[in-house]
């Protein structure tokens, strides 16, 4: 028979006491600050790589336009009104590049003319129609877009000289040479990547469209 002494032992043994309660508690607030904190890590890591993939899938894409912009250059022939000459449009320096092409990535019919230059925030893309008329006219009126942040261009355009050896010149105007280039080299270098962390970009594009139908070089313009 269970008296009354027993009842109260026994009620007093199957229960927490204040202590295991408390570290009940603590060890669980332990473990979720715990948890917590590893969720935190790994969603940043989450954001972190999750912006370096946009970033690299911005710039793959932004090359690819390039190359295919690039490969499908337009030996575009004008007139220039003042002394009714006729001129090949295609402008290449070191740090800047224009070209009329008959790829648009806005899918718009007819000739599209390209701009590409550097600033302090990036490399920039002007895209205007190419007329029958000069086309660097309108890409001032047009707007820029800057399409590779905290990069900076340079350009390369490959002739070939009289005795059929090929060089790299850092400038090419179409309308002394009536000609396009044989290609063009483009190295987008990091800005401000003192750590050299950041890798720089190349584009190589072969340009087989290079001379017009009526307008031809001569070998003194061949050379330049």
């Amino acid at each position: 028979m269970l008296t009354q002494h027993t009842v109260h032992s026994t009620l007093r043994q199957s229960g927490f006491t204040l202590i295991e309660v408390l570290l009940a508690l603590g060890l669980t607030a332990m473990l979720l600050g715990l948890l917590s904190t590893g969720v935190y890590v790994v969603t940043q890591d989450w954001n972190r790589n999750s912006d370096q993939l946009d970033q690299s899938l911005d710039e793959a894409l932004a090359l690819l336009q390039l190359d295919r912009a690039l490969h499908g250059a337009f030996p575009h022939g004008y007139t220039d009104p003042e002394n009714l000459s006729r001129y090949i449009y295609f402008i290449g320096e070191d740090d800047y590049l224009s070209w009329v092409s008959t790829v648009s990535p806005q899918r718009t019919p007819g000739l599209m003319t390209w701009e590409l230059f550097s600033d302090e925030d990036g490399v920039h893309l002007v895209l205007a129609p190419a007329f029958s008329d000069y086309p660097g006219d309108r890409l001032v009126e047009a707007t820029s877009r800057l399409i590779l942040p905290n990069y900076e261009a340079s350009f390369s355009y490959l002739y070939e000289e009289a005795d059929e050896s090929r060089q790299w010149r850092e400038e090419w105007y179409a309308d002394e040479a009536l000609s396009l280039p044989l290609a063009v080299y483009v190295k987008f270098t990091p800005i401000d990547d003192e750590g050299g962390t950041v890798e720089a970009l190349e584009l190589l594009a072969r340009i087989t469209n290079n001379e017009h139908r009526n307008l031809r070089p001569n070998s003194l313009q061949t050379r330049l």
